[in-house]
């Protein structure tokens, strides 16, 4: 076998590997959001720090900025002070992966006992402590425990000290350590494959695997940078904010052997939690890029480092300590629309419209009711649950229904919610008419509706964006629906913030749809036909939007009382 023809099939053994991590997290970590939503993210590292490959499974702003953060451990740590046997914590926001919600944990891997490589994996946990996950705290020091960079384990031993701190300081201790231990668990597990490897290989490091790995990767990334047009463009968008309205800018340069995104113009620092360190602006800058330019090549420290993304120190999307960032994943899933909005001027019919962008996440702090006696079984519990709105159509397609862009994470299901406390989702359905018209209609939202078991009051932490200001249509087509919250009886409710629920009542949400790509007076009549059968679109919408005959909804209203196959 041929040295390259041999360091491509390690290439796709380490991606295997990393992808077993992964999926060991997901099976034995404690947090519905790992588990359920895949909230997560898993890699490997050579013995400098630098990423060499990432697991399919995770999202982006969890690898991208895990990326940077191996290289913080290291010098935190101390070259000197790495041994066998070590585990390394941190939810460090800075040199992490941008709130205290994320606990990231680092392993060194010995061969021979020699330092060959780290293990790195992040899990978004439920409860950190502080005022709980949501907007409201006014500095970080509010929004829970901080975990500085340290050992977790050292040589093989945990640090007790350590975990009673944690457990003293956390709403839900039995599961907040069990995911740092799933975390642990999940790079032994990829330590010992990647040990495999090398032992079939007869690899003594990674040096010539990993040299491999990264001039190929950065080499590809730059041809294709290379080929684009020398072009600088603006981008720009407005969002809801917490009390008043952020704007986002960005220009992007297309350069030889870069790309810079250069944030300039942005809003400047908010007092409640959903500014963003510019470690997580720049994982979603360069996915957005990526994911333009470059889809096909590996994600790995070569092919992120032609992408420059600078920000004005203390705009919202670069954050210094002590800022409240808790919610920094409300700002941060909304950069790539905005890079999208640049990129789209200079590279036309290559990205989508705007989608919903920020995950369309609440949590319930549940508690026995307090305005009369409460039944002997009702108890306290902390439930977060992920969903989405409807992405953005794209140039030749429509978007997708209920489909997380940029973060990539999954949907809960509503029996995995409903068994780690008493919250009822009463309803959870496709939103009919909130992708926004076009030749390409825009993803769909979903309503909801959350309430709790008898006995029970609650507060509701909402983390919602696109109440005012919705995804906007590319080409021509039309916006996406908004956002709408309110308890079931009509009283109004914010976007972001904690409120609280009375016994009884139920918080009713209708999640914002995707917008639509191109004139809808060019989608094709059997698109439009099917859209209807299926749901997605209403009849006023089907004849006022699409122009669809009466006579052609009438016969699929027909078709459908009949029970027959839609052509």
């Amino acid at each position: 076998m041929s040295t390259s023809v041999a360091h491509q099939v390690m290439w796709n053994r380490l991606i295997s590997v990393v992808e077993e991590q992964a999926q060991a997290l997901v099976r034995t970590a404690f947090s519905t959001s790992v588990r359920e939503a895949g909230d997560l993210s898993a890699g490997v590292y050579d013995a400098a720090g630098q990423m060499l490959a990432q697991a399919v499974t995770g999202t982006p702003g969890h690898v991208n900025a895990m990326a940077d953060a191996v290289g913080h451990f290291i010098r935190r740590i101390g070259r000197q002070n790495i041994f066998e046997g070590d585990v390394y914590i941190t939810n460090d926001p800075w040199e992490g992966t941008g709130h205290l919600h994320d606990i990231t944990v680092v392993t060194p891997t010995f061969h021979n006992d020699v330092l060959v490589g780290f293990f790195a994996c992040t899990a978004h946990v439920v409860d950190i402590g502080g005022r709980g996950f949501g907007a409201d705290a006014a500095s970080v020091y509010e929004e829970g425990l901080y975990l500085p960079i340290m050992k977790f384990a050292e040589r093989g031993t945990v640090d007790k000290t350590l975990i009673q701190i944690v457990r003293g300081n956390v709403r839900e201790p039995d599961q907040l350590v069990g995911d740092i231990y799933a975390l642990a668990t999940c790079n032994e597990i990829g330590q010992r494959r990647l040990l495999e490897m090398m032992k079939e290989f007869a690899l003594t490091d990674l040096e010539g695997i990993g040299g491999f790995i990264l001039e190929n990767s950065r080499r590809a990334t730059l041809e294709r940078i290379n080929a684009l047009p020398r072009q600088s463009a603006t981008g720009e968008m407005q969002i809801d904010g917490y009390s008043t309205p952020i704007e986002l800018k960005v220009r992007l340069d297309i350069q030889e052997d870069s790309i810079l995104c250069d944030f300039e113009g942005t809003s400047g620092l908010d007092k409640k939690g959903i500014n963003v360190p510019l470690v997580y602006t720049k994982a979603y800058a360069c996915y957005a890029l990526k994911c333009a330019i470059a889809p096909e090549i590996p994600n790995n420290a070569a092919s992120l480092a032609p992408f420059k993304v600078v920000a004005p120190k203390d705009s919202i999307v670069n954050a210094v300590h002590p800022a409240p960032v808790a919610l920094r994943h409300v700002i941060g899933h909304m950069i790539p629309d905005t890079v999208y909005g640049a990129l789209d001027k200079i590279l036309p019919e290559t990205v989508p419209a705007e989608g919903a962008g920020c995950l369309c996440n609440f949590q319930v702090s549940l508690r026995p009711r307090t305005d009369a006696p409460a039944p002997n079984d009702a108890r306290r519990a902390e439930v977060l649950t992920f969903n989405s709105g409807g992405a953005g159509a794209r140039p030749t397609l429509d978007g997708l229904n209920a489909t997380a862009f940029p973060s990539g994470v999954m949907t809960m299901p509503i029996e995995a919610t409903e068994h780690v406390g008493p919250v009822i989702i009463w309803r959870k359905e496709l939103r009919p008419d909130s992708g926004g018209a076009g030749k390409y209609r825009g993803g769909l939202g979903q309503h909801m509706e959350v309430g709790a078991r008898e006995g029970h009051e609650f507060d509701f932490q909402a983390m919602f964006d696109r109440v005012d200001h919705p995804a906007r249509g590319r080409q021509g087509g039309a916006n996406g629906a908004p956002t709408t919250i309110a308890q079931d009886d009509g009283t109004a409710m914010q976007g972001k913030g904690k409120q609280f629920v009375p016994h009884g009542r139920r918080v009713v949400l209708a999640l914002p749809g995707g917008a639509g790509y191109g004139d809808a007076a060019e989608r094709a009549p059997d698109d439009v036909r099917r859209d209807l059968a299926r749901g997605y679109i209403t009849e006023e919408a089907a004849m006022n939007l699409y122009g669809l005959s009466e006579d052609d909804v009438a016969d699929i209203r027909g078709l459908i009382t009949n029970g027959e196959t839609i052509p």
